[in-house]
């Protein structure tokens, strides 16, 4: 599907450089306190993404750059991390690792299985029973019941579901004609989707309802003949805003803090107060790498990671980090206009746009463009849930960036 000439050793030596220079810093950084451990994991994750990259061109004929990109934003990220906290960084490491094994594992398994787009029942059931046990086993943490702890692990069953949703929603419009045979067949999908929505009423993850709603919208107004379903659905989605408002106070919280900051700037407007300033503080080149305050900036090192990095590398970094997702995005979607097959191109479609809607909402929200959510960026903050679920993503991306032989359509 793409052009196999093309040259990608250029911008895999320019990665590989980066993160060998990156490593230097952070080595001159602390020095004092540098032990066998970090190096010898940050030796291992440069010669991982350098040698996944090449792999890559040698498994795929599909697009290589996406991988490239995604690596450039991991780096950065575990970057930033290991200056926070050495340990977290570490531990990241660990997580980029796992995902870029998860992502191979994942090309191989998509691409050998066929089908995909004739289980719309399994991932409704897979979806709702993953729901239910986190409502059961799940713990609160900032007013919403999202993640499920054992032990020190920790695992957040929303960002599976994600990708079930987008694989349900493909399943639904490849197969379109029968469902709209059956009685109310054409209301199958929609009840689906807002039974996830109420489970995540429930569970009080507002920021997940708005993902999963825009990316059901956007897809919906792509392949929906039926434009007053695509009506009922932005009104619904308006009623949920409206709802969400009054049934939950951290909800309501965080618009105040949203309209007025300053006002709050010893509370709850504190985060996004220190974000703003740490941002401003940096200017374009940043103060360097070492030389910012990120720790007085509270969960820096997930929901904020953007401010973080802004201080110490600079506006541009920040301007690149962009950048780095518009392109990602936008290759997803040529990919998915190339993919003759229906289900392929409205799976490579819904995981574009939810890579792109969810860092529009993180970096929406730390500028205070929008409230806040609570969303982490994909491949750039900490975490170990939305690591390994965007590297399957990416994995299921790139195989819908290849010239597929299937008897589908």
């Amino acid at each position: 599907m793409f052009n196999g000439r093309i040259n990608y050793r250029l911008p895999r030596n320019l990665l590989f450089v980066f993160e060998l220079l990156a490593l230097m810093l952070i080595f001159l950084y602390y020095r004092h306190t540098l032990n066998r451990i970090t190096v010898i994991y940050s030796l291992a994750l440069i010669l991982l993404v350098y040698i996944s990259n090449f792999l890559l061109l040698k498994i795929t004929s599909g697009d290589n750059f996406i991988f490239l990109i995604v690596t450039m934003l991991v780096s950065i990220g575990v970057i930033m991390i290991y200056r926070i906290d050495p340990e977290l960084g570490i531990k990241q490491i660990l997580w980029i690792g796992m995902g870029i094994m998860l992502f191979f594992m994942t090309y191989l398994v998509f691409k050998r299985i066929r089908g995909w787009e004739n289980w719309f029942l399994l991932y409704a059931l897979a979806s709702i029973a993953l729901f239910i046990l986190t409502l059961v086993l799940g713990t609160n943490i900032k007013g919403a019941t999202n993640w499920i702890r054992i032990g020190s692990f920790g695992l957040q069953p929303s960002e599976i579901i994600k990708i079930l949703a987008i694989f349900l929603i493909a399943s639904y419009y490849t197969n379109h004609e029968k469902f709209t045979r059956m009685k109310f067949g054409k209301y199958y999908l929609l009840g689906i989707i807002y039974v996830f929505v109420l489970f995540l009423f429930l569970q009080k993850d507002l920021g997940s309802v708005l993902i999963f709603l825009s990316v059901f919208i956007a897809l919906q107004f792509i392949y929906e003949e039926d434009r007053k379903l695509v009506l009922i659905n932005l009104s619904i989605l308006v009623v949920c805003a409206i709802a969400g408002y009054f049934l939950f106070s951290h909800v309501q919280s965080r618009v105040h803090t949203w309209l007025d900051p300053w006002k709050y700037i010893d509370t709850r407007g504190y985060q996004i107060t220190q974000s703003l300033f740490a941002i401003a503080e940096g200017g374009f080149f940043g103060t360097g790498l070492g030389l910012g305050y990120p720790e007085f900036i509270p969960e820096v090192h997930t929901d904020f990671i953007f401010p973080a990095i802004c201080e110490e590398m600079g506006i541009f970094t920040g301007i690149g980090i962009i950048m780095l997702f518009l392109i990602l995005v936008y290759r997803g979607f040529k990919i998915a206009i190339n993919q003759k097959y229906k289900s392929y191109r409205i799976v490579a479609l819904g995981i574009s746009i939810l890579f792109g809607i969810q860092s529009f909402i993180i970096f929406g929200g730390v500028l205070n463009m929008i409230p806040l959510t609570g969303i982490t960026i994909p491949f750039v903050s900490y975490g170990g849930s939305s690591m390994l679920s965007s590297f399957i993503a990416l994995g299921i991306l790139q195989v819908a960036s290849e010239e597929l032989d299937l008897d589908e359509e």
